[in-house]
């Protein structure tokens, strides 16, 4: 909408001569024109590309969107992460917190038929964010006085809140990336995959902070020394931790395994005080409602089409018709291993290979270690993307995944190899960085013109391959877990190979040969 112009300029620079990039800024500051983000249509973006002062105005305006996007991202998954990872110990009775993670990813694909489309078309990218970091709140709020009728809503409701968010934050980058690659006469590719790595390296920062902020609060009710164990119990080890765990319960395994010449770890504690579990989920509420408050504050709303005529249920149709998409339903098995991979990790990899070995008390630090490899490489990997292309980083991926796999498979670990406990978790974040960084990409630059159905279903198959992987969590053993991990990564890179096969085949002959 436009507003009244500004008549009151300074007299004594009226009748000085202006150029024509100055006439422009002038322009869009007394018109006080507002750009339509929109695939379809960049409104008024002959007039910036013809005034410097007037595109650098529009790439400040793009990058901050970017920052702000990212810091609210940390704030409400610092807190959800922080709060997720203690599921396990906190609310182990009955299987309270891991049936709320469970929820959290069932509904999570409930959430991805139905809600993304309708909701972002409703409320616009901005506040879809700003509705569903609300929602993730309502998870720390529940872990005040975690129960049945409290945690299990609580995760419903975060689960209806994902989808909408993840997808409307692709959407927002997605569509301001190519508006960034028109302005710098770069290429979508190349920006959308810069505009993710920035992302995900602040998202995986947020594993940081979360596990930092709950090691300092939570070790106020502890005396215990960090220290790896000096004395631990061989046979114990080698028949319950690492590959060998069968998921029973790690106390009797260590009970039966003790001796006063051989002692087991000590991998229970008892849980915080009330007080202490209070401080930290305070602490959580309050980061994902700084979240929630920067995004509504600073971020501009953006318009990712310049019409919207369909209905509220052509929308949701909208998100099973893109499944018609062969390349979609291609790109499927490597979806899923998203959720595969990141679930091995946070209900394998934490309690076979640390918390059974070493203690709970270690699985932070470790968690720590593993989110900075993730930030640190999410970064690098955006920017590598321009020079390497998107095929040889999957495929640097999938190779460091298939040597952990056979790793774990052999690895018996015992406290002596201290290292191994905390590179091996590191080699698996530099991977998880490639996944999450170019998946996303992926699907931005392939779908870019149906994002909001396209982002729905990755999320819906990436939470699919999370359900699964809880679903048998506590019937098979780790070994098994490792096999079929190591299958689906297979079948998904060679589906993608193809994928990019036929992508390719599209570019004419002669653009092929000289990228070549």
């Amino acid at each position: 909408m436009e507003t009244e112009a500004d008549s009151h300029s300074n007299d004594g620079d009226a009748h000085k001569p202006h150029s024509k990039e100055d006439e422009l800024c002038n322009l869009a500051d007394e018109k006080k024109i507002k750009v339509s983000i929109s695939p379809e249509s960049f409104e008024n973006l002959e007039v910036i590309l013809a005034s410097p002062c007037l595109k650098k105005k529009e790439t400040k305006k793009i990058w901050k969107n970017l920052i702000i996007i990212c810091l609210a991202f940390v704030g409400n998954f610092t807190a959800f992460n922080g709060a997720s990872v203690l599921q396990s110990s906190l609310n182990s009775e009955a299987g309270l917190g891991t049936a709320s993670l469970s929820i959290i990813y069932a509904t999570l694909i409930i959430s991805s038929m139905f809600l993304p489309t309708y909701v972002i078309n409703w409320l616009g990218c901005k506040w879809t964010i700003v509705v569903s970091i609300c929602g993730y709140v309502s998870y720390s709020l529940a872990n005040f006085y975690p129960h049945w009728g409290t945690l299990i809503p609580s995760s419903i409701l975060l689960g209806l809140s994902a989808a909408p968010l993840w997808s409307a934050k692709c959407t927002y980058l997605t569509t301001s990336a190519k508006r960034y690659a028109l302005l710098t006469n770069d290429t979508t590719d190349a920006v959308v995959n810069r505009f993710f790595g920035i992302f995900f390296l602040f998202f995986q920062s947020s594993t940081i902070i979360g596990n930092l902020i709950s090691s300092f609060v939570l070790s106020a009710d502890s005396t215990e020394k960090l220290e790896f164990p000096t004395c631990y119990n061989e046979t114990y080890i080698k028949q319950s931790c690492g590959a060998n765990d069968c998921q029973g319960t790690l106390l009797a395994a260590e009970v039966n395994c003790n001796s006063s010449e051989s002692p087991t770890s000590r991998i229970t504690s008892s849980r915080p005080s009330n007080s202490t579990i209070y401080t930290l989920m305070g602490i959580y509420t309050a980061t994902g409602l700084c979240g929630a408050l920067v995004m509504a504050v600073g971020v501009d709303n953006i318009k990712v089409r310049a019409q919207e005529t369909r209905g509220p249920f052509a929308l949701l149709v909208a998100t099973f018709k893109h499944m018609k998409d062969k390349r979609q339903l291609l790109l499927i098995p490597i979806t899923m291993y998203g959720g595969f991979e990141m679930a091995f990790l946070t209900g394998d990899i934490t309690r076979s290979f640390i918390t059974c070995p070493l203690g709970v008390n270690w699985v932070g630090f470790v968690l720590i270690c593993y989110g900075a490899c993730d930030a640190i490489f999410s970064l690098l990997v955006g920017n590598l993307e321009k020079y390497t292309g998107r095929s040889l980083l999957f495929t640097t991926a999938s190779l460091i995944n298939i040597g952990l796999i056979i790793t774990f498979q052999i690895w018996t670990p015992y406290p002596t190899q201290a290292g191994l406990f905390f590179i091996l978790p590191a080699l698996w974040g530099v991977a998880d960085a490639v996944w999450m960084t170019q998946l996303n990409a992926l699907y931005g630059v392939l779908f870019l013109n149906n994002q909001e159905a396209s982002f729905a279903n990755y999320r819906l198959w990436q939470s699919l391959g999370f359900v699964i992987t809880f679903a048998y969590q506590n019937f098979i053993c780790v070994s098994t877990k490792l096999w079929i991990l190591f299958s689906v990564l297979v079948v998904g890179m060679a589906l993608y190979y193809y994928v990019e096969y036929q992508e390719r085949q599209k570019i004419p002959k002669k653009e092929r040969s000289e990228k070549l």
